[in-house]
């Protein structure tokens, strides 16, 4: 392989371990193929990230992740599930809301497995479903209120994807009531917006895009959180942090991460490493 395809090389390893909070270990670029998860796991703990959140955000994934939890060599992962806002929008444009609730009951299904301890990634997508697409925001906003339900009941995590949609968000989580555990996964708001979550007592997740040049108002927003409710992940195998932006990214690749925060929250590396760790075993719980 060569250029935007090309592997970025491996990081010095961290001085503690991290988790990587949000990854697709099923998912590839396109024209690419996902490495082993065996594969995944063994270059991510070289480098000291030695746990991983599995997220499934369609029906396929999700039974995936499931399935993935069960097998042997799984001990590094525990696993979310969900319908994605686009998803939810594709399944009511197919089949209607008959089609969503189908789906929706089967997610409730498979999130009873214990090591499931997230629902999501659910939440809004304005960027792939525009203003004119009435049904489609409409479907999204029945998705995430249900999902939002889901977590009530089960007392696992809510990990919301939030894409240019940052006003409605907030508006459905007042409207409904949030869960007691709310993550704002690739946070991708400014520091006004970082405060205010963080006084809701939500964790704020940062990936590689907080590395990007220009990124610097998601910097300042990072400044904003408290450590106590920071946490770190890749979305892989998306949003590579820099200077391999645009490759794949891969839970290897949370070091390149990890070191930007440290450097701009002025903290010693080692420290915001423990204290990340900390906050993803007291939010995720054992794996």
């Amino acid at each position: 392989m060569s250029g935007r395809s090309e592997q970025p090389p491996a990081p010095e390893p961290l001085p503690h371990p991290v988790v990587d909070g949000h990854t697709h270990l099923d998912h590839a670029r396109s024209g690419e193929t996902a490495p082993s998860v065996a594969d995944a796991l063994e270059a991510a703990a070289v480098v000291n990230v030695t746990r991983m959140v599995q997220i499934g955000c369609d029906l396929e994934s999700a039974r995936w992740t499931v399935e993935l939890l069960d097998a042997p060599g799984s001990g590094p992962l525990v696993g979310g599930v969900a319908l994605h806002p686009t998803e939810a929008s594709r399944i009511a444009a197919d089949g209607g809301e008959p089609a969503l609730a189908a789906g929706l009951a089967e997610v409730e299904r498979l999130a009873a497995h214990p090591r499931v301890r997230v629902i999501g990634e659910t939440g809004l997508d304005h960027y792939w479903v525009p203003t004119d697409d009435a049904a489609g925001r409409a479907a999204q906003e029945a998705s995430f209120r249900a999902h939002i339900a889901l977590a009530k009941r089960t007392g696992k995590v809510l990990q919301i994807h939030d894409r240019d949609a940052h006003a409605d968000v907030l508006r459905i989580l007042a409207e409904e009531g949030p869960p007691e555990h709310v993550v704002l996964h690739c946070f991708s708001g400014d520091a006004r917006m970082a405060r205010f979550c963080a006084d809701q007592g939500w964790y704020l997740s940062f990936a590689g895009t907080v590395t990007f040049g220009n990124a610097a108002p998601l910097r300042e927003a990072l400044r904003a959180v408290p450590l106590d409710r920071l946490l770190v992940e890749t979305d892989a195998p998306y949003l590579a942090p820099a200077p391999y932006r645009g490759r794949p990214n891969a839970g290897y690749l949370v070091p390149v991460t990890v070191r930007r925060m440290a450097e701009e929250l002025g903290r010693d590396l080692e420290s915001l490493c423990r204290r990340l760790d900390t906050t993803s075993e007291a939010l995720y719980g054992p794996w």
